[in-house]
């Protein structure tokens, strides 16, 4: 613009236009200051809500790694110590059988002696009351002829259930002056003594069931769409059919070759029922649905099995679902199956047929009604980018492989170890001192015992009953048979029931024996009685289960549902508080909730701060180098090993060598041997065994500063391509939509004119990263009365007649 004032029209008029032109040009930039300082505004208060939106996830993370083991480990121990640590009978069934006035006697005698414990049921002949045991209606039944009395029992049903009722109604038979006598109408088979064959392969199956939804969920949820689910659980339960049974029977033998076809197929509709209804429970709560599937299956499935303790010993409760749930179904079938020749089994295969149906149909039903509500689902969230800690992988083949490799191996190694361990049981070289009144006899008498019990005992001699006495309160003896004397004419045993129920039972029943082929009773010396709060000893093993859910669960939770805590300058601060907050719980689930232990709060509250702290540390070395997959040998090594070598539910000295030899290192064994060393004998060996925990602890931190080192931790999840997975899966339903949509039609009576999107067409395609719900950039056709309702129609009219008038829409 020129600085003078203009001299001709021609100049005037060039004014007036630079004058407007400026006026136009800087009224937009004004326009747009004003914009962006409005947008800056908002981008601000966007920036702001979004740090609050983090920070309020970040904390709902770091609660998550407090709650979610706070409910599992609540839910298992307290349902197993509360059912499991002092059974008492409630009116276990028995049939009595004899003359009017006989079995009226019985009868009465037996209702009086124990009235809450039996409900006794009069029938009218000896048959009728065998058949009641064999169809496990009655738990037992007594036959009266004259003075003798015939007691019968099935040792398929359970050894446990045989040996309480033996014990509630032989002292009553004995007291009315009957000549007593037994029979076992089932016995359990010589490959399996205890029948824990039958409940360990329940377990599996359960595991089987439930478990690959614990990760399917979060990491690969486009397969639990209905029509890929089923055929996958179809063989899924086919697969470990075929594995549990390669275990039980060519492998371990507990399972006779006759029984293949049953085994399988019990095996078979066991897991795909209890997948069924697991994907039910998925379709409702989502990824927390393995939490109620726990509950329901196994927390509630266990009591009610009827399989580790007989059922008549728990609440009242448990009988009511021993009726349907199908842990006590799978484990009734196979019983049935194994110790009973197939007689009872229809009734519990119709309880998993009918829950496999009635889990699907609520599945499909559940799935109709979402759809009918909302047609175009967003997809579900990803929340676990993979099972081995790192990048999600771009190749399905891979992410499904591992999918199925975590559930396998966890399935594997539970059966192998567990029931290879633990199927039959048989002491083996258990230590026992013999005290005579010299050492010379107690040798000769160790010689003798040596030929009739070969490999059963590692005797030792001795002439000094108070030594013999230490050992065995100590538990460096299980315990000390004491030889007759002149001053007294009558075997001893000085046993020690705390240190170990199951080797205190084959000792009493060993020598009792031994004492009997001399015509003598055996005096036994109980020096640390179990109380009636823990009958069986099984306390020591809840409490220390609960010790070890606890430290390795906050690892495995912690790492994802919030990686920002793996590094150890996060992880140590939180363990500090964790660590203690947990004990806490599992003491007061001990203690005050379900009173299975009196007193000693606060040494078992420190020794479960150092037991979980250690845990966790043994966990994590694992969790740094393979993430999920850390669950199979972390849970491996402290649970699947760790029972059988703990010396908790059995002794060490009746479990293989290999067992044997691990108690000495295992954690858990450790941590069995504190709790117990606190109970029931003053601390007298916690230090030793804190040691053991103490050392895997720190060894354990000292690799992962190591594995630190070498590859930092990640804070973050990593999804890789999981945008071009949404992408792929949306253009897959989009296609199928558009090909149904223009499938021929047999009638139709209005068609469409083209709509032209001249703003979306006229636009360059989207870039790389830009919002992948765009749609075809295709001409469109308006929706008609024969077309149904759709987002979008793509259609190739290439095809269509040039000369051909389009009718106008009726929409």
């Amino acid at each position: 613009m020129p600085d003078r004032p203009p001299q001709t029209r021609r100049e005037a008029r060039e004014f007036d236009h630079q004058s407007s032109q400026g006026f136009r040009s800087a009224e937009p930039h004004s326009r747009e200051a004003s914009s962006t300082a409005d947008t800056a505004g908002e981008s601000a208060d966007s920036g702001e809500a979004a740090a609050k939106r983090a920070k309020a996830e970040m904390i709902g993370r770091t609660v998550a790694i407090f709650v979610m083991p706070l409910i599992f480990v609540g839910m298992m121990i307290t349902s197993y110590l509360g059912t499991m640590h002092s059974p008492t009978p409630k009116d276990i069934p028995i049939a009595v059988a004899g003359s009017s006035s006989a079995s009226s006697d019985l009868a009465y005698a037996l209702n009086g002696a124990e009235p809450d414990a039996l409900d006794v049921d009069q029938v009218d002949d000896a048959h009728t009351a065998r058949e009641l045991v064999i169809d496990r209606k009655a738990s037992a039944a007594v036959v009266v002829e004259g003075r003798q009395a015939t007691l019968y029992t099935a040792g398929g049903a359970g050894a446990q259930q045989a040996t309480t009722v033996t014990g509630l109604v032989m002292p009553v038979l004995q007291e009315e002056g009957l000549d007593v006598e037994t029979d076992d109408l089932a016995p359990l088979p010589g490959n399996d003594p205890t029948g824990m064959a039958a409940m360990f392969l329940m377990t599996a199956i359960v595991m089987a069931g439930y478990l690959p939804f614990s990760v399917l969920r979060s990491n690969s949820p486009e397969l639990l769409k209905f029509k890929r689910i089923v055929p996958i659980i179809g063989t899924w339960a086919a697969v470990i059919a075929g594995l549990v049974w390669t275990v039980a029977c060519p492998i371990l033998d507990v399972v006779d070759v006759e029984d293949t076809v049953a085994v399988l197929g019990i095996a078979w509709l066991g897991v795909f029922a209890i997948a069924a209804v697991q994907l039910f429970i998925t379709r409702l709560v989502g990824a927390m649905g393995v939490i109620v599937g726990i509950l329901f299956l196994m927390v509630l499935g266990m009591p009610s099995s009827n399989m580790a303790m007989p059922v008549t010993t728990m609440p009242r409760f448990f009988r009511f679902t021993h009726e349907f749930l199908p842990m006590p179904a799978i484990g009734e079938s196979l019983r049935s199956v194994l110790y009973f020749g197939g007689r009872g089994v229809t009734e519990h295969l119709l309880v998993l047929a009918i829950g496999a149906v009635v889990g699907l149909l609520l599945t499909k039903l559940y799935d109709t009604i979402s759809h009918r509500r909302n047609p175009d689902p967003a997809p579900l969230d990803v929340n676990i980018p993979s099972i081995h800690g790192g990048r999600r992988p771009d190749s399905k083949v891979l992410r499904y492989v591992s999918l199925v490799i975590f559930p396998l191996g966890m399935v594997t190694m539970m059966i192998s170890f567990m029931l290879g361990a633990m199927h039959s049981p048989a002491p083996k070289d258990m230590p026992v001192v013999v005290v005579g009144s010299s050492t010379e006899q107690a040798k000769d008498t160790i010689a003798d015992l040596d030929k009739q019990m070969d490999g059963m005992f590692d005797f030792t001699a001795s002439d000094d009953e108070d030594e013999a006495r230490a050992l065995v309160h100590d538990r460096d003896e299980v315990a000390a048979l004491v030889l007759p004397t002149e001053k007294n004419p009558e075997f001893g045993l000085i046993a020690n029931q705390a240190a170990n129920n199951a080797s205190y039972r084959v000792v009493n029943q060993i020598f009792e024996q031994v004492a009997s082929a001399q015509d003598m009773d055996l005096d036994v010396d109980d020096i640390a009685p179990l109380p009636d709060r823990d009958k069986n000893g099984v306390v020591v093993m809840y409490v220390a289960m609960g010790w070890i859910l606890a430290g390795f669960m906050v690892v495995i939770v912690g790492a994802n549902a919030n990686p920002w805590s793996r590094p150890l300058k996060r992880m140590l601060p939180l363990l500090t508080v964790y660590a203690p907050f947990m004990s806490l719980v599992v003491a007061l689930i001990a203690g005050p909730i379900t009173g299975a232990v009196e007193g000693h709060f606060a040494a078992l509250w420190g020794a479960g701060i150092i037991a979980i702290a250690c845990i966790s540390m043994f966990a994590m070395v694992f969790e740094r180098l393979i993430g999920m997959f850390a669950i199979i040998p972390v849970i491996g090594t402290l649970m699947f090993a760790g029972v059988p070598a703990s010396n908790g539910a059995i002794s060490e000295y009746m479990v293989p060598s290999f067992f044997s030899t691990l108690h000495d290192w295992l954690p858990m064994a450790a941590a069995v041997e504190t709790i117990r060393s606190i109970i029931y004998f003053d601390g007298d060996v916690v230090a030793e065994h804190l040691q053991v925990l103490g050392l895997w602890g720190l060894v354990s931190l000292a690799l992962v500063f190591l594995i630190d080192g070498i590859r930092p931790p990640r804070t973050e999840h990593d999804f890789g391509n999981l945008h071009l997975e949404r992408e792929r899966e949306r253009r897959k339903q989009l296609r199928k939509q558009t090909k149904a949509l223009d499938a021929p039609q047999e009638t139709q009576t209005v068609q469409s004119t083209i709509v032209e999107d001249t703003d979306e067409a006229d636009q360059p395609a989207a870039a790389d990263g830009s919002d992948s719900t765009s749609y075809s950039l295709e001409p469109r056709r308006a929706p008609t009365a024969g077309d149904g309702i759709s987002r979008s129609r793509p259609e190739d009219d290439s095809s269509r007649d040039d000369h051909h008038t389009p009718i106008p829409s009726t929409v």
